[in-house]
């Protein structure tokens, strides 16, 4: 018997509106990443991108989260502090390490994309499906 909310394929469209709730800046979705679920995710899966200022630097702060990278199966999917704070997508496709193309996309395909990463990770992972069936239950 499959689990809840996410079966083979799983309800990406689900992810994908839960993920991309209340959130408009990249800090926002590498605390999710990183946070919520960088326990049930592959190791280096989530690579996020930091700005040290001096303020920071003498504080002892990370500093500010500037961009965001998501490693997938043929893919990386990039987001990054644009103009004004706002947020820009980007999807890579990716041959043996190297980008072979970049295309930009709105928000709302780079978290439909984002989805259907995290459901195959899910559909061979436990940890990740369990993670992935709370961050639906009960958002993050």
């Amino acid at each position: 018997m499959e689990p809840s909310g996410l079966g083979p394929m799983g309800d990406v469209q689900l992810l994908a509106a839960t993920l991309g709730s209340d959130r408009t800046d990249v800090a926002s979705y590498a605390r999710v990443l990183s946070g919520a679920l960088a326990g049930a995710l592959p190791t280096g899966m989530v690579e996020v991108d930091r700005r040290r200022g001096m303020g920071d630097r003498i504080a002892g702060r990370k500093g500010r989260v500037v961009a965001v990278v998501v490693h997938g199966e043929g893919r990386q999917l990039g987001l990054r502090e644009g103009p004004h704070g706002t947020v820009e997508a980007e999807v890579r496709q990716v041959v043996r390490d190297v980008v072979i193309s970049r295309r930009t996309v709105t928000i709302e395909q780079w978290l439909q994309a984002l989805a259907e990463d995290l459901t195959r990770v899910a559909a061979r992972d436990a940890a990740a499906r369990v993670a992935l069936e709370r961050l639906l239950a009960g958002g993050v």
